[in-house]
């Protein structure tokens, strides 16, 4: 059965229009990579978890803090290349990018080699307008921005 995550695609109204939260992986395989590498904070719902519980726990453990209070708009699903299933979940609030401290994992490296090293999940964030963060984030995570401009584009 593929993977399931649940994610936090932050938002709020900056001068030139809305602008959201993204997040570049950390560890050497993402470290020169900026297109299309963007994510938003996400990570596996664990057994029991309601994915929206998931997507704000996922988002305090992937900053360092935890995220801002209100309502969260359903951006629904997409699957990844990798099979993985993605649940989001838009939220209104800022965050001061400067403050990022996300957890650490491990990983081989290189891969397959045996070695393992201890990086950041994610080394920095950063806010974009709805045009650049369609260009920066994965590509399968790219509806999620189109939703949430049509939601915004509703109200």
């Amino acid at each position: 059965m593929p993977k399931r995550s649940a994610g936090l695609l932050l938002y709020r109204f900056g001068p030139s229009g809305p602008e959201v939260l993204l997040v570049h992986p950390g560890g050497p395989f993402w470290a020169k990579k900026d297109l299309g590498a963007w994510s938003i904070p996400k990570g596996e719902i664990e057994p029991d978890e309601a994915p929206r519980a998931a997507a704000l726990r996922e988002f305090a453990e992937e900053t360092g803090t935890a995220p801002p209070g209100g309502p969260l708009l359903d951006l629904g699903e997409i699957r990844q290349t990798s099979g993985k299933r993605v649940l989001a979940f838009a939220l209104a609030g800022e965050f001061d990018p400067a403050r990022i401290c996300s957890n650490v994992v491990e990983i081989a490296w290189p891969p397959r080699s045996g070695r393992m090293l201890t990086v950041p999940e994610i080394d920095r964030a950063e806010w974009f307008s709805l045009s650049d963060a369609r260009a920066k984030i994965l590509a399968a995570q790219a509806p999620f921005i189109d939703r949430l401009a049509a939601l915004l584009s509703a109200t």
